[in-house]
């Protein structure tokens, strides 16, 4: 063979492991696009297909608890001293100290809306200090009194609700009357003409009431008792007129009686009246009716 021959041979040969190893090479490129196409197109389905991530849901606001509205009542007042004590302490002064103390506390609490009957040494009838009540639509009506008692050695706190037997002489007279109706009107402003349906109704309106003054009466013993002086059975029922209205839970509370040697100096001390003041306004705020 001729070294022409050789050479062609040669050329040939590297001619043809060229185009192999280039062929492969495309081939090899061809393979890896194939596949990152694949991987591409893959992971592009998944995360068309992916479903979207779901918004957090805020959970409803709760309606914020209305304030519960209680009306302190001062007894007496102006040209009504109340009961004078032995040693001449006027029980309108008494009240009126004590009442403005357990509003102070109770008025801090954003529980609560707290409103005097007087603020002064002010007159004010009966009457007047139940429409007070009801013009705030009172959840609790607290009348504060240290009165006379019959038996000069009777001593300490006690609290009255309306008496539930005959001598609750207002609801003995509105359930025997033909107005009936037309009283209702002005107390719950409803227009009501079936009056059976009207009794019913003032019914069970007096009941619920009743039943919230006891309620608040003992809560509130309870939680004064062998931190004041109580009277020997404190909780007590009577037909005081100021606690007749039959749509706001009503109380006395009888922080003493003047009458008695022993209460007069309690009462008459600053301190004293500061800390049955601070006592009473704690017992309110632990009142269950109230919390809910």
């Amino acid at each position: 063979m001729s070294k022409n021959s050789g050479k062609n041979l040669q050329n040939n040969l590297s001619r043809r492991q060229f185009v192999k190893t280039s062929a492969c090479a495309v081939c090899f490129a061809l393979a890896a696009s194939a596949f990152s196409f694949k991987a591409f197109a893959s992971t592009a389905v998944t995360a068309k297909v992916k479903p979207p991530v779901p918004k957090s849901v805020p959970f409803p606001v709760r309606k914020p608890i209305p304030p519960k509205y209680i009306v302190i009542d001062a007894g007496h007042g102006g040209k009504d001293p109340g009961a004078i004590g032995v040693k001449g302490t006027h029980e309108k002064i008494v009240t009126l100290d004590i009442s403005k103390k357990i509003a102070s506390i109770l008025e801090k609490q954003d529980s609560f809306v707290v409103k005097l009957t007087r603020d002064n040494d002010t007159y004010l009838s009966l009457k007047d200090r139940v429409q007070i009540a009801r013009s705030y639509n009172a959840d609790l009506f607290i009348s504060i009194h240290a009165d006379s008692a019959p038996n000069k050695k009777a001593s300490g706190l006690s609290i009255y609700t309306l008496s539930e037997e005959a001598s609750d002489d207002f609801a003995k007279k509105l359930a025997e009357t033909e107005n009936r109706a037309d009283v209702i009107e002005n107390i719950l402003g409803l227009q009501l003409e079936n009056k059976n349906v009207s009794s019913i109704l003032m019914d069970m309106t007096a009941k619920h009431t009743r039943n919230t003054a006891k309620q608040a009466k003992m809560s509130i013993i309870q939680s004064l008792n062998k931190k004041w002086d109580l009277f020997d059975s404190p909780a007590k029922s009577a037909n005081f007129a100021v606690l007749r209205a039959p749509e706001i839970p009503s109380i006395l509370i009888e922080t003493g009686f003047l009458s008695n040697i022993k209460d007069e100096q309690i009462l008459t001390q600053a301190a004293q009246r500061k800390k049955i003041a601070e006592l009473l306004a704690q017992s309110v705020m632990n009142i269950p009716v109230l919390k809910v």
